[in-house]
C-alpha cells in the first residue's frame, strides 16, 4: 500500500524509515546524522559499516564551517550538490578547479591528473578548507603529499572516491595522513556521497 505523504514531509519520513531499518544498531551520536544522510542519498545501508571517522571529525568539520571555511571538491557534480546557500550564510564558498582550462593544460604538460593540479591550486587559497573528494583517488594522494610538504592543513578531508584504480589505497593513505577525515572504506563512494556529507554537516548549523 502506498504511503500518503505530503511533499514537504517526504524527507522527514525517509529518515524515519532509515532509523527503523537500522533497528537496534547503535551509531555514534555525532556521526549518526552523516551516516543517515549518506544512506538517504544512496539507499545503501552498507555505509553504516564502512564510513570511518577520525576522532571528533564531525565536530571539527562543523567548527570549520562555523568559522567561514571554504569547501573544495574534485567534481562539478559534488559542487552542484552542496547547499551553497547554507554555506554562504556562514561565509564560505565552494571551489572546483577541475574545469579550468589552465588546470587541464598544466596537467597535460606535467603528465599528471587534473585532480592533482586542482589540489595544488586549492593549497594556495587563503582560507581554511574542507576537501570533499568523491571521484579522484589522485586528489587524495595529492592532498597527502601537500600535507607532508607543509603546504596544506585541511580542516577536514572527506575521502569518498568511487572506483577501482588506487581507490582503496588512496583512502587508506589519507586516513594515515594526520588530518581529520571522514572516509568510506572500500570501493564505494561518489560525488553524491561527498556532497551529502558536506550537507549533513551544514544542516546541523543552518538550512
Amino acid at each position: 500500500m502506498l504511503e500518503i505523504v505530503k511533499p514537504m514531509e517526504i524527507e522527514k519520513r525517509s529518515f524515519e524509515i532509515i532509523t527503523e531499518l537500522l533497528g537496534d544498531r547503535e551509531l555514534d551520536p555525532d556521526n549518526a546524522p552523516v551516516i543517515k544522510r549518506v544512506i538517504h542519498t544512496t539507499a545503501d545501508f552498507e555505509y553504516a559499516d564502512t564510513l570511518r571517522f577520525s576522532e571528533h571529525a564531525v565536530q571539527k568539520g562543523i567548527a570549520a564551517l562555523r568559522g567561514g571555511c571554504d569547501i573544495v571538491t574534485d567534481t562539478q557534480m559534488a559542487r552542484a550538490g552542496i547547499n551553497k546557500t547554507a554555506l554562504g550564510r556562514l561565509g564560505g564558498t565552494v571551489h572546483c578547479f577541475m574545469s579550468d582550462p589552465d588546470v587541464a593544460q598544466e596537467a597535460q604538460e606535467r603528465g599528471i591528473t587534473r585532480a592533482a593540479v586542482s589540489m595544488e591550486r586549492a593549497a594556495a587559497l587563503a582560507r581554511p578548507c574542507i576537501f570533499a573528494i568523491g571521484n579522484a583517488p589522485t586528489a587524495l594522494l595529492s592532498l597527502k603529499e601537500l600535507m607532508e610538504a607543509g603546504r596544506l592543513a585541511p580542516a577536514l578531508v572527506i575521502g569518498v572516491p568511487v572506483g577501482f584504480v588506487n581507490v582503496v589505497e588512496s583512502k587508506e593513505r589519507i586516513m594515515a595522513a594526520g588530518a581529520p577525515y571522514i572516509v568510506s572504506q572500500g570501493r564505494k563512494g561518489g560525488s553524491n556521497v561527498a556532497a551529502a556529507i558536506c550537507n549533513a554537516l551544514l544542516y546541523q548549523i543552518a538550512r
